[in-house]
């Protein structure tokens, strides 16, 4: 019978990882300080403000629907920013502080003057991190967390809905959707009629995107989870550019060359990377 403990377990960001590189993806999600028994995370300022917005607006998943935006979102926002001030946000100066603030206001803000999801009802998972056997056979986990599942009465239906904090849009090549429909139809009954993407950061509507084919994100999602269980067993983790924008963040951390800023959430140890030369022959945290 397959061990879930000896299982590799696959989530969007993971194999998000290991498809730009296997050197990041071992660095971010496999290695451990050997002092600590940690593993080691990056922290930025993209990174923080997704965090805050997030907490607040999956917050509202605890509440009644018919309480939700009677909540005082920005002062719950308030509350969040404090979690990632400075450097533990990796904030290295006020100004870009501030700037990241101020954005994260007014995705808080595009959210309140625009409430129809959050005052329909919502499918809540029990468990905290969603998980099923991709494949038993090979032993490989999927698991991952869906930011707002809405549901629709009229058909008994969910709709999947992911909150976007960055400035890009998702590719369409990603596996996130795919992974996110996978998850949903293994982990809780009923059927998927709608996902959406809501880029808080420059629209006030949310972006419907087309279910992908169940199998075929099966297949896809399998083959990915199949090499990153082989890079594992065979230790074998090799950036094809010997060294690239996506591993080499966490190269420097291994040399010595990062600033630790604490013990986050997920147990990990942060660190925040030094800004380049900036013409002075300086470099700085």
């Amino acid at each position: 019978m397959a061990d879930k403990f000896k299982a590799t377990w696959v989530s969007h960001s993971s194999s998000g990882d290991f498809i730009q590189c296997p050197r990041l993806y071992y660095l971010h999600n496999v290695y451990k300080d050997p002092k600590s028994k940690r593993k080691i995370s990056i922290v930025n300022p993209y990174m923080s403000l997704g965090i805050a917005v997030h907490n607040v607006l999956e917050g509202l998943a605890e509440f009644p629907a018919e309480e939700r935006m009677k909540k005082p979102l920005l002062d719950m926002y308030d509350s969040e920013w404090e979690k990632v001030k400075g450097k533990r946000g990796g904030f290295t100066d006020l100004a870009t502080e501030e700037e990241f603030y101020e954005r994260g206001v007014e995705m808080i803000k595009r959210a309140q003057n625009n409430p129809d999801i959050f005052n329909d009802k919502i499918i809540r998972i029990k468990e905290d991190l969603p998980h099923y056997w991709l494949s038993e056979e090979d032993e490989i986990i999927l698991c991952g967390k869906v930011d707002w599942i809405r549901y629709i009465e009229k058909d008994d239906s969910v709709h999947i809905i992911d909150f976007k904090t960055g400035l890009n849009k998702e590719n369409d090549e990603s596996l996130q959707l795919p992974i996110y429909t996978l998850l949903m139809n293994n982990c809780q009954k009923r059927k998927t009629t709608g996902a959406f993407y809501w880029y808080l950061n420059v629209e006030d509507e949310m972006t419907e995107k087309d279910l992908p084919n169940l199998e075929e994100s099966h297949d896809k999602v399998l083959k990915v989870a199949r090499a990153m269980k082989d890079a594992r067993e065979k230790n074998d983790f090799k950036c094809s550019q010997d060294g690239c924008r996506g591993c080499e963040p966490y190269e420097k951390i291994l040399k010595g060359e990062a600033e630790f800023v604490g013990v986050g959430a997920y147990n990990q140890d942060q660190y925040i990377i030094p800004v380049e030369d900036n013409g002075g022959g300086v470099i700085e945290f």
